[in-house]
C-alpha cells in the first residue's frame, strides 16, 4: 500500500505540474468549456422562452450543468491525452520499468485528471455566477453536483488511460476523446429531454448520460431527480473501466 501510494503522488504531481507550467495545456481545458457556455448559454437564451420548457433557475443554469459535467468527462480525456504524450516521449516506459506498484501508475493519473478539472471547473462555475447563473439548491443539492462531476471525471479518466495504454501512441486522441463527445452531445444538450422529438429522442432515453444531465440540473434547481441512478450508471462504468484500464495497463507491461 505504501508503495502504491508513492507512485500514485509521483504520478500525480508530475500531471499537474506539467499543466501548470504548460499554458499551452492548461489554457484550452478552459477556454473549451468556457467557449461553449458563453455560446450556449448566451446565444441560445431565447430557448427558455419554448414552452414547457420548464426549467426554473434559467437557461443559464441549465446549460451550466452540461458544461460543468463535460468539462468534468474532458478533463479525463486530456489525461489520456497525456498518458499517450508520455508513451511518445518514453517517460511511459521509464515509469513501467521503475515503478514498484504498477496499479498506482493508473491511480496517478486519474489524481492528476481530478486536480486539474478543480482548477477547469472552478473557473467556469466563477463565469456562470458572473453571467446570472441561479441556484436554487442548498449545500447538499451542491455536494452531490460536484460529487457527479467527480464521478464523471473519474470514468473518463479510466477510458482514456486504459485506451492510450492499449495505443501508446498521440495518434490515438481522436479515438479516445470521439466517444465521449458523441455519447455528451447525443443527451438533452439544448432543451429538457421531453422537448426532444424523432431519433434523438429515442437516443437521449437510453443515453446514459441523459440521467447524468437530469440529475444534476435537478440538484442545481434544488429538486433532486434520477439523482441515485445516475450515480449507480456512473460506478458501474467506473467499474468496468477500472478492469479496461488495467488490461490497458497489462498490454503495455507486455510491450515492454
Amino acid at each position: 500500500m505504501i508503495r502504491f501510494l508513492q507512485v500514485t503522488r509521483a504520478v500525480a504531481w508530475r500531471s499537474i505540474h506539467n499543466v501548470l507550467v504548460r499554458p499551452s495545456i492548461l489554457v484550452p481545458s478552459i477556454v473549451f468549456p468556457l467557449f461553449f457556455l458563453v455560446a450556449f448559454a448566451g446565444g441560445l437564451s431565447k430557448i427558455a422562452e419554448v414552452p414547457n420548457f420548464g426549467y426554473k433557475p434559467g437557461y443559464t443554469s441549465f446549460q451550466f450543468v452540461f458544461v460543468f459535467l463535460q468539462s468534468a468527462a474532458f478533463g479525463g480525456v486530456f489525461t489520456g491525452f497525456a498518458v499517450a504524450r508520455d508513451f511518445d516521449s518514453g517517460f511511459a516506459r521509464r515509469l513501467l520499468l521503475s515503478a514498484p506498484q504498477r496499479s498506482g501508475i493508473i491511480a496517478g493519473y486519474a489524481a492528476g485528471a481530478l486536480m486539474r478539472w478543480f482548477i477547469t471547473g472552478t473557473v467556469v462555475t466563477i463565469a456562470a455566477l458572473i453571467a446570472g447563473m441561479n441556484v436554487y439548491g442548498n449545500g447538499v443539492d451542491l455536494f452531490g453536483l460536484l460529487g457527479l462531476g467527480i464521478a464523471c471525471n473519474f470514468v473518463a479518466a479510466l477510458w482514456g488511460c486504459g485506451l492510450a495504454m492499449f495505443l501508446r501512441t498521440e495518434q490515438a486522441g481522436a479515438l479516445i476523446q470521439m466517444p465521449v463527445f458523441v455519447v455528451l452531445f447525443l443527451a438533452p444538450v439544448f432543451v429538457p429531454l421531453h422537448l426532444l422529438t424523432g431519433w434523438i429522442h429515442a437516443v437521449a432515453r437510453l443515453n446514459p448520460a441523459t440521467a447524468m444531465l437530469d440529475a444534476g440540473r435537478s440538484l442545481l434547481a434544488g429538486s433532486p431527480v434520477s439523482v441515485g441512478l445516475a450515480f449507480a450508471l456512473l460506478a458501474g462504468a467506473a467499474v468496468l473501466l477500472a478492469v479496461f484500464a488495467r488490461q490497458g495497463l497489462a498490454s503495455a507491461e507486455r510491450a515492454g
